[in-house]
């Protein structure tokens, strides 16, 4: 069977995307300068920007958003008449967690078992060079058929909203009649997968404060309330002994309908350990898709290494919800705040202070931009069709696009499958996957404009 001219071209062009992807995934790109430094995230920008004046854009710009990041806007006119697609990817990532536990520096693209490993490869730096390859591709192969704009937000991971605010202040600025989101991914590898729908999140931080300050456990122990086991107790309270997420007045009950996700393989891509139970009640799709889910993300307290005989004055945690489809973010953080404060034990005092939301996102797969895009992932992938799925995370932004423009088409692709172990460490990519998917992309695009000729 003859390769598709623009499978060849993205084929020859993977060398110069692999090497490109080492150059970004350099940038220790974290959207919060109490971990690194900002001047990170602002050389990464200037990357991104630098890479579409390469590629002919028109009106490349950092632009400053409320939250204090830069997102990169640039903008390709392509034939009168055509329609105008928005690409999205971010630039930011997730902060490198334990950084003994990569088995290569996080922040150097390393190449292992047919994989390149490095923090933000899939999630979603990766994502930035797939729409590169993409479009380099169609001008190797007669030119790109639609206008583009991108947009590589800046802040993502940190759901600050800057990029949201900045798009609602400026709305002519990523007006398009279809998006394309780069921030998600396939089911499985070699199975082409686009994302139905998005849980949104909303983050909050709770502090409980008991005593005026630390004392000795022998001496008051027993009798003192610590705010640290006030804090355990209060964690304890936000689920059910199996799990299930227990937020007062917030509904846990709702099923999955559509592509399911069998709990042998769940188990193995999320390596949990051998005899070690699921949680929650119903299929791992009604789990993760579905129904809210509560994290407790961190925790300030002692170490146990220098730990000392002492109550705790102070505790704080962090905390994420995700919300599906079906709920809203804005009353999902008011229950659990509510829920914080009524169960906070022995009248501890409690504080709670929100720190992000994003809305959850369900798309339209039966619109025309679908069966474009599903017709130029069987060519990408050949003898697969594409399957549509959930997704656990968030994207903010996509609620934000579709208030804004709701006669835009929105598809979500992308490269963090199960193996990209996004946000946790040894993340990788599959340069099979980005070969394939930046094929995907480029023969949607032409799909697409011809579909709108029609």
């Amino acid at each position: 069977m003859t390769a598709h001219p623009i499978s060849e071209t993205v084929a020859s062009l993977m060398p110069r995307a692999k090497a490109e992807l080492a150059e970004l995934v350099a940038f220790q790109s974290v959207a919060d300068p109490a971990q690194f430094p900002k001047s990170e995230c602002e050389a990464a920008a200037n990357w991104v920007a630098d890479a579409l004046r390469a590629e002919d854009f028109q009106d490349v710009a950092l632009l400053d958003t409320p939250d204090g990041t830069q997102s990169v806007y640039g903008f390709l006119p392509g034939p009168a008449g055509a329609p105008t697609v928005l690409l999205y990817a971010h630039y930011d990532v997730q902060p490198p967690l334990d950084e003994s536990a990569w088995l290569s520096p996080p922040f150097e693209l390393k190449e292992r078992d047919g994989r390149w490993f490095g923090r933000g490869a899939a999630d979603c730096k990766g994502g930035f060079i797939m729409h590169l390859l993409a479009l380099r591709a169609l001008k190797a192969n007669g030119g790109v058929p639609v206008s583009v704009k991108v947009i590589a937000e800046g802040s993502e991971e940190q759901g600050t909203g800057g990029l949201e605010r900045y798009a609602e202040a400026h709305p002519d600025l990523l007006a398009a009649d279809t998006v394309v989101i780069g921030d998600t991914g396939n089911f499985r590898v070699g199975l082409p997968t686009v994302t139905a729908t998005l849980r949104g999140m909303t983050m909050l931080r709770v502090t409980l404060d008991t005593l005026e300050g630390n004392l000795h456990s022998g001496q008051f122990g027993g009798a003192a309330p610590d705010a640290l086991a006030a804090m355990i107790h209060l964690l304890a309270s936000l689920r059910a002994e199996d799990g299930t997420t227990t937020v007062d007045g917030l509904a846990t009950d709702a099923d999955w309908e559509g592509l399911q996700y069998p709990e042998a393989e769940f188990r193995s891509d999320a390596k949990v350990l051998d005899g070690v139970e699921l949680i929650g009640t119903g299929t791992v799709a009604d789990r993760i898709w579905a129904r809210p889910a509560v994290t407790v993300i961190g925790i300030d307290c002692p170490p146990v290494v220098g730990a000392t005989p002492s109550l705790q004055a102070t505790a704080r945690a962090q905390i994420s919800l995700r919300v599906p489809p079906g709920h809203d973010a804005a009353e999902a953080t008011k229950l659990l705040t509510a829920h914080l404060k009524a169960h906070a034990p022995w009248g501890a005092r409690v504080a709670v202070e929100q720190v992000g939301q994003g809305q959850p996102f369900r798309a339209d797969i039966s619109s025309p931009a679908y069966t474009s895009m599903a017709q130029a992932m069987e060519t990408a992938y050949p003898g697969e069709k594409m399957q549509s799925s959930g997704m656990g995370g968030s994207i903010p932004l996509c609620n934000t696009l579709a208030t804004l423009y709701p006669e835009a088409e929105i598809l979500l692709i992308g490269l963090s499958e199960p193996e990209a172990q996004i946000h946790a460490v040894n993340e990788s990519v599959s340069p099979e996957e980005l070969e394939r998917l930046s094929v995907a992309e480029a023969l949607f695009l032409r799909n697409y404009a011809e579909s709108k000729k029609a």
